[in-house]
C-alpha cells in the first residue's frame, strides 16, 4: 500500500476529526513591503527569491533584506509571515554592510599571503573597517599593496557566501583544531546553551552574526587599506599585543576618490601640526596626556573661555569652583567608584589611611555645592556652571595630540530643577548651544538620543521616565534626532550633539543628561510646593565638552585660519628698512590701545620671507611698513590666503580690523 492511500486498514481522515487532512499544497508565507503590499511565497522562501520576483533589476541591485527589522541574507530562508525591507546599494545601511564583508575579504587575503596568521576580531567602523592579527612577524606598509591585490582577486572570484549554524562546543573544538585561538576562546565567551553561526565565502570561513552578501563579487572594488597599527586582544594591556590593518570601503569609486581626497585634506589641518606652526602647544613624556598650552595657544584658549563665560551669565547661570581632590566615599556614594573606577586617577593620603580621587568629573562636588542650605522650589531651576579641570585615565594608545588627552576642562554646568521644568530648561539650552556653534563656525549640528547602557545605576522605571521626558523635551525644542541604544550615561540618558566640520567630518561635543539619579543618592533635596522634601532632577550639560578637544576640533575645521576674533595674534607688523622701526613701534601701540592682538616683526629679512614665514604662522592680517609708509603714516596690508595688498590710512585699518576683531555675541 503507497502512502497516503485509504485502503481498509488505514485511516481516513474525512471521517476522523482528530485527523488533520493532508494538504497537497505547499505551506505559505505572507510577506509585507514597506509600501504596504503583500506577496505570498512557499515557506522557506528566500529574500533573493523575493526581489527576482518583484523584477530582476531588483534581484541584481539587492544585498540583503529586513525581516521585522533584523539584517537577513539574501540566501536564508523565510519560515514565518514578515515585513521586509530589500536593501540595495541606494540604501545608506550598504555603507557598513560592505565594510563588514571587506573586513572578511581582508582576513581571507591576510591568511592566503600570510599562512600561520590568525584572526581575531574585524568590524566594520565610521569609514571603513579593520581586521587584527595575530602575527609573530610584524606587517610593514609594503604589506599593503600585496594584501590589497590579493583581495581584488577575492573579490572577482566571486566566492558563493553560505551560513552554518553550529552547536557551540563543536565550534570550539574546530577552531581549536585549526590552529584559531583566539577564535576558540571567543567562542567560549558566549553562553554554553547558545548556538553559533559560522560564515563561509568559498572554503574559508569565520566566526560571524552576519549578514553577508551572495558572493565576495556583491562587495565591489571600491576600497584601500590605509594603515597598521597595534592593539590588545579584546582591549586590554595586559592581554596579547595584536597587528590591526585599517581599510576604508565604499559603494563606488566616486565615493572612495572623495573620502581619500577628505584625508589628503584632513592630513593638511591636523592640529598637532597645525599648533606647531602656530606656537600654539605642545606634549610630551613628563606629563603624558595633558597639554603645555604656549602664549599663542593660551590666548585662543582664553578667548573661547571667554565666549563661552559671556554666554552663561546672559543666561542666568552661577559660576563655581570646586576642588579638584575629593574622598573615595563620595565617588561610592554617587555609583561612579563603581562604574568609572577604571578612568580614576587616586591619591593615597597615608598619615589619614584614605583615598583621594583625582575628579574626573564635576557632578558630586556640584551637588555638595546644592546641598549648602536648604532650598526651596521657588529658588529652581539653579544653573551652577563651572569650567572644571578633570582628569581620567586614558589607556596611552588611545591618546591622540589634543583631542584624546587624560587633564582637560570642561564648560560643564548642572542644572537643578523640577521635572515639570526638564522641557523648558532642555529647550532653552538647545537654542544656547545651537547659537554658540553657530558663532564658532559649525551650521550643521545633528542629534543624537543616547539610551541607557547595560551598566547603570536606578531603577528601569526611572530610566522609563527619564528616557520619555527627554524625548518629550528634545521634541518640544523643535530638533530631529536619531537613537544612539545602549550609549547614555551610567546615571541617565544624553543627548549628544554631533558637529559637521568644512570637510564633512563628525565631531560630537556637547550633550545634555537627565539624570534622576545622582542627587537622590547624594542627599540633594528641595522644599516643594506641598511642603515635602524632594530629590531634583539634575541635567548635566555642556556645549564644547572638553575645552582642550574643542580647540582641536575648531583648528581642523578652520585650517588654523580662524576668525579675527578667536586668533591668537590678529596683526604682524613687519618693517622692510630700518627707518621704519619706529613708525612701525607707534603702529603696534595704537592696535594695542584698540584692543587688538600684535606682535612687531623687526628681523633684516626680505619682505617675502616675512610674508611666508607669517603666512605659515596663519597670521591674519599682515602690515608691511616702509619709508614711504612711514612718511605717510599709511600701512600695506596684506590679508592671510589673499593675493593683493592694500595701501591705507593707519586710523582706516585700525578701525576696519577692530570692528572685524568684535567676537559675534558682542556685536
Amino acid at each position: 500500500m503507497t502512502q497516503g492511500s485509504t485502503g481498509a486498514k488505514g485511516p481516513n481522515p474525512l471521517n476522523n476529526p482528530m485527523e488533520k487532512p493532508v494538504s497537497a499544497v505547499p505551506e505559505q508565507v505572507t510577506v509585507t513591503l514597506p509600501d504596504g503590499k503583500a506577496l505570498t511565497f512557499p515557506r522557506g522562501v528566500t529574500g533573493g527569491e523575493i526581489a527576482a520576483a518583484i523584477g530582476p533589476g531588483l534581484a541584481k541591485a539587492a544585498l540583503i533584506i529586513t525581516l521585522d527589522g533584523k539584517e537577513w541574507d539574501l540566501f536564508r530562508p523565510i519560515e514565518q509571515d514578515a515585513k521586509i525591507r530589500i536593501i540595495t546599494r541606494k540604501d545608506h545601511e550598504s555603507l557598513e554592510l560592505i565594510r563588514h564583508d571587506m573586513a572578511h575579504v581582508l582576513a581571507m587575503a591576510v591568511q592566503a599571503l600570510y599562512p600561520g596568521t590568525q584572526v581575531t576580531i574585524g568590524p566594520a567602523i565610521e569609514d571603513g573597517f579593520y581586521y587584527d592579527f595575530a602575527r609573530a612577524e610584524p606587517f610593514t606598509p609594503d604589506d599593503l599593496p600585496k594584501i590589497e591585490e590579493e583581495m581584488r582577486k577575492i573579490i572577482k572570484a566571486g566566492l558563493p557566501t553560505r551560513r552554518e549554524v553550529w552547536p557551540r562546543d563543536k565550534a570550539i573544538a574546530h577552531f581549536k583544531g585549526i590552529g584559531e585561538s583566539f577564535k576558540a576562546e571567543l567562542i567560549a565567551s558566549i553562553p554554553s546553551d547558545e548556538d553559533v553561526s559560522i560564515y563561509w565565502h568559498g572554503t574559508w570561513h569565520d566566526l560571524c552574526r552576519g549578514p553577508h552578501f551572495r558572493t565576495t563579487a556583491e562587495i565591489g572594488d571600491a576600497f584601500k587599506l590605509t594603515k597598521i597599527s597595534g592593539a590588545y586582544w579584546r582591549g586590554d594591556a595586559k592581554n596579547a599585543q595584536l597587528q590591526r590593518i585599517y581599510g576604508t570601503a565604499w559603494r563606488d569609486k566616486k565615493e572612495l576618490d572623495a573620502y581619500l581626497t577628505r584625508m589628503e585634506e584632513a592630513e593638511k589641518r591636523d592640529h598637532r601640526k597645525i599648533g606647531k606652526e602656530m606656537d600654539l602647544f605642545h606634549i610630551q613624556e613628563v606629563a603624558t596626556g595633558q597639554i603645555f598650552w604656549h602664549a599663542n595657544g593660551y590666548t585662543l584658549y582664553r578667548a573661547l573661555e571667554n565666549y563661552i563665560r559671556r554666554q552663561l551669565v546672559r543666561a542666568d547661570y552661577i559660576e563655581v569652583k570646586t576642588p579638584l581632590l575629593l574622598d573615595r566615599k563620595l565617588w561610592e556614594a554617587s555609583g561612579h567608584w563603581e562604574n568609572y573606577r577604571e578612568h580614576m586617577f587616586l591619591a593615597e593620603v597615608e598619615d589619614e589611611n584614605r583615598t583621594l580621587v583625582v575628579k574626573p568629573m564635576n557632578c558630586p562636588a556640584h551637588v555638595q555645592i546644592f546641598n549648602e542650605g536648604l532650598k526651596s522650589y521657588r529658588e529652581l531651576p539653579i544653573r551652577m556652571a563651572e569650567f572644571g579641570s578633570c582628569h581620567r585615565y586614558e589607556p596611552s594608545g588611545s591618546l591622540h595630540g589634543i583631542m584624546r588627552v587624560r587633564g582637560f576642562v570642561q564648560d560643564d554646568a548642572h542644572i537643578f530643577c523640577t521635572h515639570e521644568q526638564i522641557t523648558p530648561e532642555t529647550t532653552s539650552f538647545c537654542k544656547l548651544l545651537q547659537a554658540c556653534y553657530k558663532d564658532l563656525g559649525f551650521e550643521e549640528v545633528r542629534v543624537k538620543l543616547a539610551t541607557r547602557p547595560e551598566n547603570r545605576i536606578g531603577s528601569d522605571a526611572v530610566w522609563d521616565q527619564a528616557e520619555k521626558a527627554l524625548a518629550e523635551a528634545t521634541t518640544a525644542a523643535g530638533l530631529e534626532y536619531l537613537i544612539n541604544p545602549g550609549e547614555g550615561a551610567f546615571y541617565g540618558p544624553k543627548l549628544e550633539f554631533v558637529l559637521r566640520d568644512s570637510i564633512g567630518r563628525d565631531w560630537q561635543c556637547g550633550t545634555l543628561q537627565v539624570d534622576f539619579n545622582t542627587a537622590e543618592r547624594l542627599g540633594a533635596g528641595y522644599i516643594a510646593a506641598d511642603g515635602a522634601r524632594h530629590a531634583p532632577v539634575m541635567l548635566h550639560r555642556a556645549i564644547v565638552g572638553s575645552l582642550e578637544r574643542f580647540i582641536g576640533v575648531l583648528i581642523e575645521h578652520h585650517a588654523g585660519k580662524f576668525p579675527l576674533w578667536l586668533a591668537p595674534v590678529q596683526v604682524a607688523v613687519a618693517t622692510v628698512v630700518a627707518d621704519a622701526d619706529a613708525y612701525a613701534q607707534e603702529v603696534v601701540a595704537a592696535l594695542k590701545a584698540n584692543g587688538l592682538r600684535v606682535i612687531l616683526d623687526t628681523e633684516n629679512q626680505t619682505v617675502n620671507y616675512k610674508v611666508r614665514q607669517h603666512s605659515l604662522a596663519k597670521t591674519p592680517n599682515l602690515m608691511v611698513l616702509g619709508r614711504r609708509e612711514a612718511e605717510n603714516r599709511t600701512i600695506t596690508l596684506r590679508k592671510l590666503g589673499g593675493e593683493g595688498q592694500e595701501s591705507l590710512a593707519l586710523e582706516a585699518a585700525i578701525s576696519m580690523l577692530s570692528a572685524e576683531a568684535v567676537p559675534p555675541d558682542l556685536r
